[in-house]
């Protein structure tokens, strides 16, 4: 009489879920900043919605236009002729190597480094700081 309450059916999230939350496309002409900020605004949704990992690959391709999605075909390709799995996390990783590279990232880890407020008032410095912190990849602490 008094057992667990029935849980609520899990409801399948579909693509039209997803687009209600206007999802930006993805050309692969933006910056890298562009392109990083596209993903982690995939992944916001994402998370917020309990998004399952394989709609997650698939509503992130249908996001690509252009020569991103030229980009993912061509590697999507090269992926299944190695039998390598395509995955979200494959795809995150790819995605990330090729819009933000590495070598993009320690730049903006470098120049995180050597922010210095010099002619910036304190709203530009405060700015220019939350911005770069993002990519340091250390413990911050409070200082």
């Amino acid at each position: 009489m008094f057992g667990p309450e029935p849980r609520p059916a899990v409801r399948e999230w579909s693509l039209e879920d997803f687009l209600k939350h206007h999802p930006a496309k993805f050309d692969g002409k933006a910056s890298p900043d562009a392109a990083d900020q596209w993903l982690k605004d995939l992944e916001r949704i994402y998370d917020a919605k309990m998004c399952p990992a394989e709609n997650r690959l698939a509503f992130s391709v249908y996001m690509l236009t252009g020569e991103a999605e030229h980009w993912w075909s061509s590697t999507r390709s090269i992926l299944e002729e190695r039998d390598e799995p395509v995955s979200w996390e494959i795809f995150r990783e790819r995605f990330l190597s090729e819009y933000f590279p590495d070598s993009i990232r320690y730049a903006k880890e470098v120049e995180f480094l050597q922010l210095t407020q010099g002619g910036k008032t304190v709203t530009e410095y405060a700015e220019r700081f939350k911005h770069l912190s993002r990519f340091y990849t250390l413990p911050l602490d409070e200082e």
